[in-house]
């Protein structure tokens, strides 16, 4: 007998004892079994080598715990960029928050100018530990804009500004992670916009609780090269986001990027961190196109 037979057999157990004893209402044997059969067809059989996540933003109509409930079903383990007030939510359902933020975080007003520093380092320390006290791994920064400032200049301010930040993350088990993002067409003037201006500030920095986010996305519109530079610089990288291109929508054959190709590099390197989903869903069902970037990742 198989499995499903059974889970429906249990389902119709559950409503007869139910009405056995007094219970009516909306529990019945039909109404469970239909939300027991909607589980089960929602689920992919995983292969276990990549640790699948979303963001958060991307599903930003579906309520979070409706998201959570429904992504834990199609394959998710955690999702990203969850502000405090979220994670709980998450975490109940023993799902992760795989990278933390919060209102604060900005793009544009980032480590690389010294004007922000004070009121970024106050506002991370308190997030970090947070994020330490709910057992949260990852907290994202950002570079923010050049405005002006040189690459080099860029390196050692940002390196500065994040030094107590980098401290208090050690000692609480935390890692920060710098996203890089292309300047071309999302993020413009974005300082950290190449791998290698990332690995600098990585190498400068020189604390293995900080690493960088690479978004395949934006370094394919910057750089390209995607699998190439994964297998080089694989020890600098702590996450990994994805996105068509062009458009940065679903990640299937309407685009240019080969992720199973992709996703085949990322897991021959050993890394043991979280691939989180980042496109825009074009689908109606944004569900569906998030159960199909799963299953094309999951290599």
């Amino acid at each position: 007998m198989s499995h499903n037979i059974n889970r429906r057999k249990a389902v119709k157990n559950i409503s007869i004892s139910l009405g056995a004893i007094g219970l009516t209402g909306t529990i019945t044997a039909s109404s469970l079994e239909e939300k027991e059969d909607n589980r089960v067809r929602n689920q992919i059989d995983l292969k276990g080598n990549i640790n699948h996540a979303a963001c958060r933003w991307c599903y930003q109509d579906i309520p979070l715990q409706e998201f959570a409930e429904k992504g834990k079903d199609i394959g998710l383990k955690a999702i990203d960029l969850l502000k405090p007030e979220e994670w709980q939510t998450v975490q109940s359902l023993g799902l992760e928050c795989s990278l933390a933020t919060d209102t604060f975080a900005s793009i544009t007003d980032g480590f690389n100018n010294p004007k922000y520093h004070e009121k970024l380092q106050k506002q991370y320390l308190e997030l970090i530990s947070k994020a330490s006290y709910k057992g949260i791994k990852q907290v994202i920064v950002f570079s923010g804009n050049r405005n002006g400032i040189s690459e080099e200049m860029g390196l050692e301010q940002s390196a500065k500004g994040l030094d107590i930040l980098v401290k208090h993350a050690e000692k609480n088990n935390v890692t920060l992670v710098m996203e890089l993002l292309n300047s071309k067409v999302d993020h413009k003037d974005y300082q950290c916009d190449h791998t290698p201006w990332g690995i600098s500030l990585v190498d400068k920095i020189g604390s293995n609780n900080f690493k960088l986010l690479y978004d395949i996305y934006h370094m394919q519109i910057m750089e390209g090269d995607i699998i190439a530079t994964i297998n080089k610089y694989n020890k600098y990288i702590g996450h990994y986001h994805t996105g068509g291109v062009p458009g940065r929508n679903e990640i299937g054959n309407k685009q240019e990027l080969n992720y199973p190709a992709i996703m085949k590099a990322i897991v021959k390197t050993g890394f043991k961190g979280y691939v989180a989903q980042e496109f825009i869903p074009t689908y109606p069902d944004k569900l569906a196109a998030l159960k199909e970037g799963i299953a094309i990742c999951d290599v």
